[in-house]
């Protein structure tokens, strides 16, 4: 799975397996903020792809993996380490808050 790409719940269990530190993006096509906080997210991914790996999840394709994870909100980020969530932020997030997030993680390994 490259950076940024969509995965389905099959994936995300490889995914969790093979990395020790993911970010998931829960969007949707439709959704504003989404979309405001899509190259932010896109910058974060390309710039700290060697310390976290980062994927989206559309909402309306993957209803099963949106309700396992609780998600009721968009945009949401999904912070996972060694396996399991460790924390969920709601809307539009800045680059400088996603790397304070990151370094919240890696900390707490």
């Amino acid at each position: 799975v490259k950076y940024m790409e969509k995965i389905t719940l099959t994936q995300y269990q490889n995914l969790i397996k093979e990395n020790k530190k993911v970010l998931i993006d829960f969007y949707a096509d439709w959704c504003g903020p989404c979309k405001m906080l899509a190259p932010v997210i896109h910058e974060f991914a390309e710039e700290y792809q060697d310390r976290i790996k980062v994927v989206k999840v559309n909402v309306d394709e993957e209803p099963e993996l949106t309700s396992q994870f609780g998600i009721t909100s968009i945009p949401t980020l999904v912070f996972i380490v060694n396996g399991s969530k460790y924390f969920k932020e709601v809307g539009y997030r800045s680059k400088d808050q996603l790397v304070k997030s990151l370094e919240k993680m890696e900390e707490n390994e």
